[in-house]
């Protein structure tokens, strides 16, 4: 019986750097920065993110490290690592649906548009409010909460209640 290998909902593929197609271990220097990229997509239209997790020659990992998209709409992701230390590090490519990334998405063509302005704004301030409660209050919690606000802000245009959750330190506290 011939086994095949499953796909996950978000594959992650092509990853690299692999010698041999990962049956050789790839090297580097101590201190040496490298790039790792992988090809990560999902079916639909609903954003995805990744990232990277460098694990110590004991097996112990590192903070990860956010991928960002090479070239847009390639599906090719990458990261730049560095092992600080000799031994036998690892790495591996975690991959997952961005439901904050698909909902700006669609704000930022539906609201201007005018279609569905209400239920737009009301997804994003639930999304919002659900990362809310995960995050620490001396992380930034109460900067997301202000946006979550000012969506529900009813006495403001669509536009201001979208541009108060879409700024640069939502998107920083988002992010961490």
């Amino acid at each position: 019986m011939k086994t095949t290998r499953a796909i996950g909902r978000i594959p992650v593929r092509d990853v690299r750097p692999a010698v041999e197609c990962g049956r050789r271990p790839a090297k580097a220097v101590v201190g040496e920065t490298f790039e790792v990229t992988a090809t990560v997509f999902r079916e639909g239209h609903d954003a995805v993110a990744a990232h990277v997790v460098l694990k110590d020659p004991e097996g112990r990992p590192r903070p990860w490290t956010p991928m960002r998209e090479l070239a847009p709409g390639t599906d090719r992701w990458g990261a730049e690592i560095t092992a600080d230390g000799t031994g036998l590090w690892t790495y591996r490519v975690e991959a997952w649906g961005d439901p904050v990334a698909t909902w700006r998405h669609h704000a930022q063509i539906k609201i201007p548009a005018g279609m569905d302005t209400e239920v737009v704004l009301e997804e994003g301030a639930e999304l919002y409010e659900r990362a809310a409660a995960g995050i620490p209050v001396e992380a930034g919690r109460a900067v997301v909460l202000a946006a979550v606000a000012a969506l529900r802000d009813e006495g403001r245009a669509a536009a201001a209640r979208l541009a108060a959750a879409l700024t640069p330190r939502v998107d920083e506290v988002l992010a961490r």
